[in-house]
């Protein structure tokens, strides 16, 4: 099948049908960040919002429990979970917040996580450590890495008896790695020490099976919906293995707390109600799961195939214009891939990388805005490590996504835009 997609794809033209509505003037190379919501979805949330207005009393107080494990059973299902093991939360953030502010840290506990984390997720682990006295160990993986047991010695190697809880990520951000989670997980579990994967980049890029990762010991996964599956904004889950359920205290507090209901778990009854919102991100979760999966003949399998083979050959494209070397193995690459830019790249990165986080809107290179505008490409630009590191030198990458409205021809033109900016030849 890669054999075969790698050939479709160096023949297709760009693919932009009316279900999508990116700019037509943009090529749009970075929905890892925000990508775009098809408009079938955007149709379906439309119709529920219709139907909550027109019967708001009906919607909300005697509908919705049941719509929401409507929407949670496919998701659930999508997972490789049990559908009353996943609870939808706005965003993988609100998930990893969650089960921070859930777990019992003494003085002198320790977080495990690693610099390749979100910074939103490290923000978190530092805000629980600090107000328990406990903290934050980060694991240097290193980059480029060479294979995927480099991740899983470097994360392993920085555990220690103290190590509570490890906080690590299913697919990086900045960087663009697919991690071996399975063999973290069950080398940590071994050693008695909860883990907590951020999947914000995972379903709907990579394969997920919860429980297959259950079995091996994981503790905690939360993941997005609104990205790689293309559900709208808002829409996220986290999943908890079945005897850690009842620890787990919600971040909003609210009807669940005195309802008394014994049939139905306080961990699903508190997500399914925080007050007042719009719960259509949620039950669109279906409609975005269908869409995606139809897009090709062999469903999601081929699809996320197609796409890993097109960040394959983008990469490919890119690495021979600008003459620099891969940041990890084929491998490690789902529908993403991060690109180190040559020294001498113009327009050139400040003089001290930024405080800035890696993977957001904000705090991008001068080189993301060079592209926009002069070229109407939208691809990020970051400086990693994000702020020096003694002993490691700052790289400067370029990270590209594959996503089924997007063709070879697209990186070749990003290409063909970086060729006047690094001397290479056109």
């Amino acid at each position: 099948m890669a054999q075969r997609f790698a050939v479709e794809l160096r023949a297709e033209g760009r693919v932009m049908t009316g279900d999508w509505l990116l700019a037509s003037d943009v090529t749009f190379l970075n929905h890892g960040s925000f990508g775009s919501c098809p408009r079938p979805v955007l149709q379906r949330q439309s119709d529920l919002r219709a139907e909550l207005e027109q019967r708001p009393i009906s919607f909300l107080d005697y509908e919705l429990e049941e719509r929401l494990d409507a929407a949670r059973t496919p998701l659930a299902k999508f997972l490789g979970a049990r559908p009353m093991d996943v609870a939808f939360v706005p965003n993988a953030t609100t998930g990893i917040n969650t089960v921070l502010r859930s777990i019992t840290l003494q003085p002198g506990d320790e977080i495990l996580t690693t610099d390749h984390e979100y910074n939103a997720c490290q923000n978190a682990a530092r805000a629980v450590a600090a107000e328990a006295g406990a903290t934050v160990v980060v694991a240097r993986v290193p980059l480029p890495v060479e294979s995927p047991e480099q991740v899983v010695d470097a994360i392993t190697g920085a555990a220690s008896p103290r190590t509570r809880i490890a906080l690590f990520s299913h697919v990086t951000s900045a960087t663009a790695l697919v991690w071996p989670v399975d063999r973290i997980v069950a080398a940590l579990a071994l050693r008695g020490i909860e883990t907590l994967i951020d999947g914000a980049h995972a379903p709907g890029q990579v394969l997920v099976d919860l429980g297959a990762l259950e079995q091996l010991g994981l503790t905690y996964y939360t993941g997005n919906c609104h990205k790689w599956l293309c559900a709208p904004k808002g829409s996220g889950f986290l999943w908890v293995r079945p005897e850690r359920q009842s620890t787990i205290k919600p971040l909003i507090v609210s009807h669940a707390a005195n309802a008394g209901r014994h049939e139905r778990s306080y961990f699903i009854q508190s997500a399914d109600w925080t007050g007042t919102l719009d719960p259509t991100p949620y039950l669109c979760v279906p409609a975005a799961l269908d869409y995606m999966g139809s897009q090709l003949p062999g469903g999601w399998l081929a699809l996320l195939e197609r796409n890993h083979q097109l960040a394959q050959l983008a990469r490919q494209v890119l690495l021979q214009r600008l003459g620099t070397a891969p940041m990890a193995p084929g491998e490690m690459l789902g529908s993403m891939a991060a690109i180190e830019l040559p020294a001498g790249m113009q327009p050139a990165p400040p003089a001290v990388a930024p405080d800035s986080p890696p993977g957001s809107s904000y705090g991008q290179d001068e080189l993301h805005t060079v592209l926009f505008e002069r070229d109407r490409i939208e691809v990020p630009v970051y400086l990693w490590p994000p702020v020096p590191q003694s002993g490691r030198p700052t790289l400067r990458l370029l990270r590209v996504s594959a996503q089924v409205y997007n063709s070879l021809a697209d990186y070749e033109r990003l290409a063909q835009a970086l060729s006047g900016l690094v001397g290479a030849p056109a």
